[in-house]
This record gives structure tokens, C-alpha cells and sequence, in this order.
């Protein structure tokens, strides 16, 4: 049986956190120690790990956090009814996930996990945008002779490809809109019957 989490637990890593989140506004992601988090939120190194069993654990809440804050802001708009406007529309996800090569480096080691209990919040948003973009593209401006849900995956694996591409020094000279808008053009535009 699990036991309940202590109140002093809970605050403790909500003192962590918001000491996580005041070095990354001031300094970045890159920035991001251990060290200045435990300084600030005035707590000892083992607390940290007591917590968050290492920095990619701890950016995996915060990055979290910040994804679902987007996704919450691009439920609450319209759907697109055209890729014109479904690229505009996964725009604030590209450039949040794609600002920094440290956020975008976690993201993709935490999109997934091998077991139900390491599913941490940036895989919930994984989950969480696929599930939008099954709403949005269960419409008939996009190809219907495959689900939703197929077509949803494949923007996905679009959207983490176009990123990947921004960070190679080979591919980075297409802006981001420029370099999805093919991909998924061809992938979602009906064939003609």
C-alpha cells in the first residue's frame, strides 16, 4: 500500500522546483545546477536526489510544465483547417521546444519510458499533443483514408524531425515554419480521388 506523501515532502520539492525555475528564467537550461538549486531553495544536495534522482529528472518537471502550458493555450484556440494553419498553430511548441539544444536533448531522452511507473509529465505531453492533434485532424480539409490517430503520430515525428534539422549546421538555414510546411503537406493533403 502506498503511504501518502508527507506535506513537508510536497513542499520541499516545490521549493526545489521554484528555485529550478528562477535560475533557468535568469540563466537558461544550459546554466542549470544542482548546486545553485539546493543553495536556493536552501536545502542539502541528498535532499535533491531524495527528489529528483538526477537534473534531467528535475528539467523533465519543469519542461513539463511549460509544454502542458502551451498545449493548455493551443486547446483553447480554434482548430486549423488547413496545414497553413496547423503549422502556425504547432509554431509556440516548435520554438519552445527547438530555443534550446539542452531542452530539446531532454525532451526526446524523456518522451518515453520502459515502464508505466517512469512515465514522467514531458511523456504525458507526448501523449497530451497527439491526442489534440487527433481532434484537429479528424476534419475533412486532411486526408481521411487513414485514422486520426496514425496521421497525429506522423505530425509528431514531423515536428521532432524539422527541430532535429535546425540543430545540424548542415539543414539550419530553412526556418522552422518553411521546413514543416512540406512535411506535412505531404502528408496530410487528400490525394486526389
Amino acid at each position: 500500500m502506498n503511504k501518502p506523501i508527507q506535506k513537508r515532502t510536497l513542499q520541499t520539492r516545490a521549493r526545489l522546483l521554484e528555485a529550478a525555475r528562477q535560475v533557468v528564467e535568469e540563466t537558461g537550461y544550459p546554466a542549470l545546477r544542482t548546486e545553485e538549486v539546493v543553495k536556493r531553495a536552501g536545502t542539502a544536495k541528498g535532499t535533491f536526489f531524495a527528489h529528483f534522482p538526477d537534473k534531467d529528472a528535475l528539467m523533465d518537471h519543469l519542461i513539463g510544465a511549460d509544454l502542458d502550458a502551451i498545449l493548455d493555450h493551443m486547446q483553447a484556440g480554434s482548430a486549423p483547417n488547413s496545414v497553413v494553419q496547423l503549422v502556425e498553430s504547432l509554431m509556440p511548441l516548435l520554438r519552445y521546444m527547438g530555443a534550446e539544444r539542452e531542452v530539446f536533448d531532454v525532451i526526446i531522452r524523456r518522451s518515453g519510458a520502459a515502464a508505466i511507473e517512469d512515465i514522467g509529465p514531458i511523456a504525458k505531453t507526448f501523449e497530451r499533443q497527439v491526442v489534440l492533434l487527433m481532434q484537429w485532424l479528424d476534419n475533412s480539409a486532411f486526408r481521411r483514408d487513414v485514422g486520426p490517430d496514425l496521421l497525429a503520430e506522423g505530425v509528431q515525428a514531423f515536428v521532432v524531425q524539422t527541430i532535429a534539422l535546425n540543430f545540424c549546421s548542415l539543414h539550419n538555414t530553412v526556418d522552422l515554419p518553411d521546413r514543416l510546411r512540406p512535411y506535412l503537406e505531404a502528408w496530410l493533403t487528400p490525394s486526389p480521388s
